[in-house]
């Protein structure tokens, strides 16, 4: 069976889909590099690079180059006729699977309830709860974590406010809701490599240069569980505040 292209979808299908989540695939070598959620033509817009207010993002970076080597974007539509609700929990289940996607957030949810090995349900769940007793910027490191020592994957590269992040006591690293790493930031610089060598440029994000927390505050935070109000269910900014 062969399949012609195609731009966009026939009103009459559109309005049948309703919510649905994607995948959107680099044909040069097979790899999945982001996942979505949308309605209506969104996946084609996507495709041909159409979205506003994210031509500087490392996934339209991918799209491009894509283009100027002479292919066509390829994608799966994973799931249709959904909900909203019940589409963002599809997306964030499929981000899971798909360690290094360009996707700036995590899915829904998947700081609390993504993908766990059983010791880390276990772990999570008979965790003491931390009582801050310092102003603590929490960060979620849950996929970045994975790449990269912890301290590099919590200083960059983020969106936030450096004027409040400098306000912070402690930086606490968080992986899957537990508190994983403590450190002291001493400045907080823009994302670019004249500040971070070796790093990218990141445009609108901050990192900080710091070192790891003194022992009497590791010994506060880390192996604990962070209180369930700065975890709302749906969120997926990895930045919360204490204070």
């Amino acid at each position: 069976m062969s399949y012609k292209k195609v731009g966009s979808f026939p009103s009459e299908v559109a309005n049948k889909l309703k919510y649905y989540v994607y995948r959107l695939i680099d044909p040069r070598n097979g790899e999945t590099f982001y996942i979505g959620k949308g309605k209506g033509n969104r996946v084609f817009a996507h495709i041909r690079g159409d979205i506003e207010n994210d031509q500087l993002s490392e996934k339209m970076t991918r799209i491009r180059s894509i283009h100027i080597a002479g292919f066509e974007v390829a994608h799966v539509i994973h799931r249709h006729g959904l909900d909203s609700e019940t589409a963002l929990d599809v997306e964030a289940a499929l981000i899971d699977a798909y360690p290094g996607i360009t996707n700036i957030l995590d899915g829904r949810s998947n700081s609390d309830v993504g993908a766990m090995h059983s010791c880390e349900i276990i772990k999570k769940y008979s965790a003491e709860t931390a009582i801050f007793k310092h102003k603590a910027l929490l960060i979620s490191v849950n996929r970045t974590a994975l790449e990269r020592s912890i301290y590099e994957a919590t200083r960059f590269a983020w969106r936030l406010s450096p004027k409040k992040a400098s306000q912070a006591d402690v930086v606490l690293a968080t992986v899957q809701g537990v508190i994983v790493g403590a450190f002291i930031a001493e400045n907080w610089l823009e994302a670019i490599p004249e500040n971070f060598p070796g790093r990218e440029n990141v445009e609108g994000r901050y990192g900080f240069v710091g070192r790891k927390a003194p022992a009497e505050l590791e010994k506060l935070y880390i192996d604990k569980r962070i209180p369930d109000k700065f975890r709302k269910k749906g969120a997926s900014n990895p930045i919360k505040y204490t204070w």
